[in-house]
């Protein structure tokens, strides 16, 4: 019989908690618990059926082998054993992956923040470019992006975006993109035809919820202004914007929509992801003191990824992975990217399991 890669007793665990919520649902609990009940349920029930699946055909493996001993129903066995044990091995590796330690915020909704690096207007033009480009994966995942603050420069380039993207498993997805993204290519603002190499910085932070962090009111300083510039011209004869800075750390958030109240709202939310991910990031530090920081940590000192458009190639750095398929990544189709980031972290964390 082929061994799991993990004790029996925890595969018992699994199956013995998922059985219980399944019974106190189908009790009718309190409606206050209704909730937090049906989002673990839904979080079981797929390593639920996988745990069944494997044990069933372990049965099955069991069961055919004893038939090896039967001179009747040995060629049957025969013939059913390697499908079996293959099928099982398959399932091994899909169960591995799914008892992997999750990261909380996966499911989450996304603050992003993209802001120019080095290369002057070009830098801020490439960083209009990765707004667009994250916007198309956003549309094509029927994740909705909802702009918080966005300031141009007179060239139609970015000096700072950011903006909150709600959907499914939206942090899963775009937690890779936190970093230094390069760029080389002749700037529209070159007439000599030259290369550049310029950059743009990304930052994707899980949003926070009041339960996480815990803001008190004297430690932040609302200040409402006047909205102005591009994204701010629909309220430029109100007070509406909204700055709040945070007076421990220094950290100021602005938000410039048509409301007052939900500019506050909205500033609030990106104020306490960024303090919610620097909690994150130094308890990732303690853990990590003595080993590679894992890909996705939020380290956006690194240089991640190069987009050479004169070769139509992207590099991720990362994992040394190559695509020349630039053109389409440029228009969101940022999959297999992403994909091979996830796989990459699997097996890491594999490794560090020792599975």
């Amino acid at each position: 019989m082929t061994a799991p890669a993990i004790p029996a007793e925890r595969l018992d665990q699994i199956l013995a908690r998922f059985e219980y919520l399944e019974a106190r649902l189908n009790d009718g609990p309190r409606a206050d618990q209704i909730a937090e009940l049906t989002r673990e349920y839904s979080e079981l029930s797929e390593v639920a059926r996988m745990i069944r699946a494997f044990r069933d055909r372990d049965t099955q493996i069991d069961e055919a082998r004893a038939m090896l001993d039967d001179p009747e129903m040995r060629e049957l066995a025969e013939a059913e054993l390697p499908a079996l044990e293959a099928a099982q091995a398959r399932g091994t590796a899909d169960l591995q992956i799914a008892l992997l330690p999750r990261d909380a915020a996966d499911a989450r909704p996304a603050i992003l923040e993209i802001r120019p690096g080095t290369g002057g207007e070009e830098a801020a033009l490439f960083a209009g470019d990765l707004e667009a480009m994250y916007r198309r994966y956003a549309e094509a995942r029927g994740w909705r992006m909802e702009i918080v603050e966005r300031q141009e420069t007179d060239l139609g380039g970015i000096k700072e975006l950011v903006a909150r993207i709600e959907g499914e498993n939206v942090f899963a997805r775009l937690k890779f993109e936190s970093g230094v993204h390069r760029v080389q290519r002749v700037p529209a603002t070159e007439s000599g035809g030259r290369i550049h190499t310029s950059a743009a910085t990304v930052a994707v932070l899980p949003e926070a919820e009041a339960v996480d962090i815990d803001i008190p009111a004297t430690d932040i300083r609302i200040d409402t202004m006047r909205a102005s510039g591009a994204g701010g011209q629909h309220v430029n004869t109100t007070d509406s914007a909204v700055r709040i800075t945070h007076l421990p750390t220094g950290i100021v958030v602005t938000s410039s929509e048509k409301s007052q109240h939900r500019n506050r709202e909205i500033a609030m939310n990106v104020l306490r992801a960024r303090l919610y991910e620097a909690e994150r990031s130094a308890a990732e530090a303690e853990r990590s003191a003595n080993r590679r920081a894992q890909v996705g940590s939020g380290d956006r000192s690194e240089r991640i990824r190069t987009y050479n458009f004169p070769q139509g190639r992207m590099t991720d750095h990362r994992i040394n992975l190559t695509l020349y398929r630039l053109d389409a990544i440029m228009q969101g189709d940022l999959d297999e990217v992403i994909d091979a980031l996830t796989a990459d972290l699997r097996a890491q964390l594999l490794a560090e399991m020792g599975a």
